[in-house]
C-alpha cells in the first residue's frame, strides 16, 4: 500500500518523515518496491500523471513564499511610508481633531502620496514577479526516470513517490529517494549538514537506526548532488514532504542582503537621519522666530513629507525588473533581481577554457603509441572503456565513439559484456571499466589524465610485448605526451590489464599493476569569437582569467590565441605549495591557471576576491559546483549539468562571451539608473535643507505652505517615474560600478548647496524684484519659490543624468523627456493661471518670466560648470 504523506506540511509532518525514512532503509529492495506500490521499470505514464495530481508538483515552498499578499504588504510598508504615515496621523490629530475648522487637503495629500508610491511599486513589483517567474521557466533541471520499462527525461517538477530515478555525476537528487542500486556513488550532502566531504552511498538495507538521518547509508536526499558514480534508486518524498522540505521551512528567511541593497539602505538611512534633524530645527526655527508654533509644527511636517523619498523603493524595483527582461532579450537569464547589479559590479570573470573558449566540439585526432606511431589498437581500447562506462558521457566520450565509428570499430563491440565500472571522479581524473569476452577472457581498461595513469602503471607494451615500465620508457612516454601536448592536443593515457580477479565488485583499489598502452590526442579548437570577445570584455574593464583542470600545453595554447596571456602561468601543483598570502599575490599577476582541481579554483576565487575584486565564474561541469558558489555572481548555461545550473546566479542560453558583454554592459546600465535616483535625490534634500532654514531665519512668513510643498513633492516624484527607462551613457559601462556611499555623500555636499544657492537668489528676487515683502505678499512669494523649486529640480534631472552635455552629446530616453517636460509645464500652467489660488498661492505676473528664466538657466550652467569641475577633480559622476 503506498503510505506518502499527500502534501505534506512540513512544519507538522517532519518527526514523521524521519521516522518513515529511517523505516524504509531497513527494508529490503522488493519490500521497498512494494511500500511504494511501485517496480524496477517504474510507474506507468498513467499512475505517474495520478500522482502528480494527489501529490502536487515537486517543489519546495514555504510560509514565506513570494505571493501577491507578500507583495503589496512590502510596497505599502518601507521605512519611506512609514515616515508619511507617522506625519499623516500627526496631521490628522493637528488639523481634523484639534482644529477649529477640520482642513483635510493635507491629510488627504499625504495619503494620496503613500497610496501613489505603494501602487506603483506593487505594479511594479507584479511586473517583476511575473517577469522572474517567466526567466525562471526559460531554465529547467532535468532527472531520468524509468516510466514503464522505458527511460525518459522529465522535467523535476514532474518527479512523484514511485518514480525509479537514474543518477550520475553531476546529477541532483530530485527528491528524497532509497538507493536500489549503486556503483561507487559518492554525494554531496554540504547543503543539509555543512560537510564538504562527499560520502559514500550502497544499495543494501541500512539496520542502523541510531546514526543521524543524513547518515543512513542506503538514503539520498533532495538538496545533494552525485559527485561521481551512478545510481538507481526509489523516490520516496518530493517538495515539502522531504527532509529538505523541512529544513527549507524552518529555516526560510531573508537572504543576506548584497553590497548593493546594503548601500541602498545606507542611503535611505542617511535621508531619513537628514528628516529628522531637520524637522525638528525648522520647527524651533519657525516656532521661536514667527511665534505661531501650531504653523511651525505644520510647516515641519510639511518639510519631513518633502524630505522622505517615497519613490526609491518604486524605481528600485522598476529598474531591476526592467533589466532583468533587458538582459533576457539578450540570452542572459538572471535567476535573482539582485544579482543584476552585482553582474555590472564584476571586475574579473574566471572561466574554463572548453565551450567557452574553444569550440566544444572535441575531435580525436591522433591515436598512438608509446612512440608516437599511430596504432589503431589505442583507439579500440578507448572506444571499449568509453562505451560500456554508465557514466556521464562527456566530449571526450563522444569523440573517442564517433571517430570509432568511422573507423568501423563499433561492430566490435558486440564480443564484450560489462561485467563492472570504476566511475570518473576528480580526485583521480580516470576510470576503468571491467570487460568479458566471448571466452570469459575478463580486462580491465583505463583512461584518464596522462599523470595519474602513468602513476598506476607499472609496465608499458611495446611492439606487442608487455615490459616493465622502466625510468628509460617512462622518459620516452612522457617524451611523445610532452610533445603533442605542445602541439596544442588534449592528451589522456589509455591502460589496462588482462589479470583480473574473477568477482563481481571492482574498487579503486584495483587500478595497479597496470599496462600503458598508449594515447590519444584532441583537438578543441578556439572559437573565432573568442578574441573579440575577450578583447570587448577587457574593453569594458573585466579582465578575464582562465581556471581550467586541462594540460598546460594544451590551456597555453589556446590562451595564446584567444588573447589571454599565459606567460606565468601556474599550475595545480604550484597552487598547491603556495600559501595565502603567496596565492593572494600571484593571482593579481597570472591569468591562466592550468590543471586545477575544483577545491584550487575555489582557492583562487576567494583569493581574487580578498584582494577586493568583485569576481564573476563561468562554467557548467560538476567540478565548477565549487567555485560558482564561491564567486560574487555564479554564470552557467543553459545546457550544464544541474548542479552547477542550481549553483549559479545567472545562466546563459548561449554559451558565448559576447553573450556575457551585453550583460555586463545591461547590469551597469541598471545600476547607473538607480544611482542617478539616488545622487539626485540625496542632493536635492540636501540643499532643501539650507534653503529652508535660511528662509526661516530671514523670513516674516513660511517660504511655502505645507499644501504648497506636498504638492510639489508630488510632482517632482512624478517627474522621476521615466528614470527607470532612461539611456546611460556608453562611457559610463566601460567599467564595473561598485557601490560606494562616500561617492555620494561627496557628491550630496557639493551639488546640494549649489541648489540652496540659487533657492537664495530666487528668494532675493521675490523679495527685492516682485515686491513680495510683508505677509499680504506671502502668497506671491510662495508662488514663486513653487515654480522655481519644481521646474529646477525637474530641469537639473537632465544635467546630472549624464557626465557629458545634456541634450547635445547626450539625450534622454523617451519616457523621462515625457516624464520631466509635462511636469514642467504643469507647475508653469498652474502658477500662471487661476489654479494657484487652489494652492493658497496669488497667480504669478508675467514680468516674473524673465527672472525665472534667468534663474533657472543660470543655474543650469553653473551645474554643468560644476560638474565640469566635479569631474576634472574626482574623476567620476554618476
Amino acid at each position: 500500500m503506498f503510505k506518502n504523506n499527500k502534501k505534506t506540511t512540513p512544519a507538522k509532518s517532519s518527526a514523521g518523515n524521519e521516522a518513515r525514512l529511517r523505516a524504509i532503509a531497513q527494508l529490503l529492495d522488493a519490500q521497498a518496491l512494494d511500500e511504494f506500490s511501485t517496480s524496477v521499470a517504474g510507474l506507468s505514464a498513467e499512475a505517474a500523471e495520478e500522482r502528480l495530481d494527489d501529490y502536487g508538483p515537486n517543489t519546495i515552498t514555504t510560509d514565506k513564499r513570494n505571493t501577491v499578499w507578500r507583495r503589496l504588504r512590502e510596497a505599502v510598508i518601507n521605512p519611506f511610508n512609514l515616515v508619511l504615515l507617522a506625519v499623516a496621523a500627526i496631521t490628522w490629530v493637528t488639523d481634523v481633531l484639534l482644529a477649529a475648522k477640520a482642513d483635510y487637503i493635507t491629510f488627504s495629500i499625504i495619503l494620496a502620496l503613500v497610496l501613489l508610491s505603494s501602487l506603483v511599486a506593487f505594479v511594479q513589483s507584479q511586473r517583476s514577479n511575473a517577469a522572474a517567474a517567466q526567466l525562471a521557466g526559460m531554465i529547467t533541471n532535468k532527472a531520468d526516470v524509468w516510466r514503464g520499462g522505458v527511460l525518459v527525461e522529465t522535467t523535476m517538477e514532474q518527479i512523484v513517490p514511485g518514480d525509479i530515478v537514474k543518477l550520475s555525476a553531476g546529477d541532483m537528487l530530485p527528491a528524497d529517494v532509497r538507493f536500489l542500486s549503486t556503483k561507487d556513488l559518492f554525494v554531496a550532502q554540504a547543503a543539509l549538514t555543512g560537510e564538504s566531504a562527499p560520502v559514500e552511498k550502497f544499495a543494501e538495507p541500512d539496520a542502523q537506526s541510531g546514526n543521524a538521518l543524513t547518515d543512513l547509508r542506503n538514503i539520498g536526499f533532495m538538496g545533494s548532488n552525485v559527485i561521481s558514480g551512478s545510481a538507481t534508486a526509489l523516490a520516496l518524498a518530493t517538495g515539502n514532504a522531504t527532509y529538505f522540505g523541512s529544513m527549507a521551512h524552518s529555516l526560510s528567511g531573508d537572504r543576506a542582503k548584497n553590497s548593493f541593497e546594503r548601500g541602498v539602505d545606507s542611503v535611505s538611512r542617511l535621508l531619513i537621519r537628514m528628516m529628522l534633524v531637520m524637522v525638528p530645527v525648522v520647527f524651533l526655527i519657525n516656532g521661536v522666530a514667527k511665534h505661531d508654533w501650531f504653523e511651525a509644527l505644520l510647516f515641519s511636517i510639511s518639510i519631513a513629507v518633502g524630505l522622505t523619498p517615497e519613490m526609491l523603493p518604486v524605481i528600485m524595483t522598476s529598474t531591476l525588473a526592467k533589466g532583468a527582461v533587458a538582459m533576457s532579450r539578450r540570452k542572459v537569464i538572471v535567476k535573482t533581481l539582485g544579482a543584476i547589479q552585482t553582474f555590472g559590479e564584476m571586475d574579473i570573470l574566471c572561466t574554463d577554457k572548453t565551450g567557452t573558449l574553444t569550440e566544444d566540439k572535441i575531435v580525436l585526432e591522433k591515436y598512438m603509441n608509446i612512440h608516437g606511431e599511430d596504432d589503431v589498437r589505442i583507439l579500440r581500447h578507448a572506444c571499449l572503456n568509453s562505451y560500456f562506462q554508465t557514466g556521464l558521457k562527456n566530449l571526450i566520450d563522444l569523440a573517442v565513439l564517433n571517430r570509432a565509428e568511422q573507423s568501423g570499430l563499433m561492430e566490435s563491440l558486440s564480443a564484450y559484456t560489462r561485467v563492472d565500472e570504476i566511475p570518473f571522479d576528480f580526485t583521480r581524473r580516470r576510470m576503468s571499466v571491467v570487460l568479458q569476452d566471448a571466452n570469459g577472457k575478463r580486462q580491465l581498461i583505463t583512461k584518464g589524465a596522462v599523470e595519474e595513469i602513468m602513476a598506476i602503471c607499472a609496465h608499458a607494451e611495446l611492439g606487442g610485448q608487455v615490459t616493465p615500465l622502466t625510468d628509460a620508457i617512462r622518459r620516452e612516454a612522457m617524451a611523445t605526451y610532452e610533445t603533442h601536448n605542445a602541439d596544442g592536443l588534449r592528451m589522456i593515457a589509455v591502460a589496462q590489464k588482462n589479470e583480473v580477479p574473477d568477482c563481481g565488485a571492482f574498487s579503486v583499489a584495483d587500478e595497479t599493476d597496470m599496462v600503458l598502452i598508449g594515447f590519444v590526442g584532441f583537438l578543441d579548437p578556439p572559437k573565432e569569437s573568442a578574441k573579440a570577445a575577450i578583447t570587448a570584455l577587457q574593453d569594458h574593464g573585466v579582465r578575464v582569467i582562465v581556471l581550467t583542470g586541462d594540460s598546460e600545453g594544451v590551456a597555453a595554447k589556446v590562451c595564446a590565441k584567444v588573447g589571454v596571456m599565459p606567460e606565468g602561468m601556474l599550475t595545480g601543483r604550484d597552487v598547491e605549495g603556495m600559501d595565502d598570502e603567496t596565492l593572494l599575490q600571484a593571482t593579481e599577476s597570472c591569468d591562466l591557471f592550468a590543471k586545477l582541481s575544483p577545491a584550487q579554483k575555489e582557492r583562487v576565487v576567494k583569493a581574487l576576491q580578498s584582494n577586493g575584486h568583485t569576481v564573476g565564474y563561468m562554467g557548467d561541469g560538476i567540478n565548477d559546483a565549487p567555485p560558482l558558489h564561491a564567486a560574487d555572481v555564479g554564470i552557467s548555461v543553459d545546457s550544464a549539468v544541474d548542479i552547477a545550473k542550481e549553483t549559479a546566479d545567472i545562466i546563459l542560453l548561449k554559451k558565448d562571451l559576447m553573450v556575457l558583454e551585453d550583460g555586463i554592459i545591461e547590469g551597469r546600465r541598471t545600476f547607473g539608473n538607480i544611482i542617478k535616483y539616488i545622487k539626485m535625490t540625496a542632493s536635492g534634500n540636501f540643499g532643501n535643507m539650507f534653503s529652508i532654514i535660511a528662509a526661516s531665519i530671514f523670513l516674516p512668513f513660511l517660504p511655502m505652505l505645507p499644501v504648497q510643498i506636498l504638492a510639489q513633492n508630488l510632482l517632482c516624484d512624478f517627474s522621476q517615474l521615466g528614470i527607470p527607462f532612461d539611456s546611460v551613457d556608453k562611457e559610463y559601462t566601460l567599467r564595473a560600478r561598485k557601490w560606494e556611499t562616500r561617492s555620494i555623500r561627496r557628491f550630496m555636499l557639493v551639488m546640494g548647496p549649489v541648489s540652496s544657492l540659487f533657492d537664495i537668489l530666487c528668494f532675493a528676487v521675490l523679495w527685492w524684484v516682485m515686491g513680495a515683502k510683508g505677509v499680504e505678499a506671502a502668497p506671491l512669494f510662495q508662488c514663486g519659490w513653487f515654480v522655481f523649486g519644481t521646474v529646477s529640480q525637474v530641469l537639473v534631472i537632465h544635467m546630472i543624468r549624464t557626465a557629458k552635455m545634456p541634450f547635445l552629446q547626450s539625450r534622454p530616453s523617451l519616457p523621462l523627456l515625457c516624464s520631466t517636460a509635462v511636469i514642467a509645464a504643469l507647475a508653469l500652467a498652474v502658477v500662471f493661471s487661476s489654479l494657484a489660488t487652489g494652492f493658497d498661492m496669488s497667480t504669478l505676473p508675467v514680468a516674473f518670466v524673465p527672472w525665472l528664466a534667468g534663474l533657472l538657466g543660470a543655474y543650469l550652467i553653473i551645474v554643468q560648470l560644476v560638474k565640469k569641475i566635479y569631474i576634472k577633480h574626482y574623476t567620476e559622476w554618476m
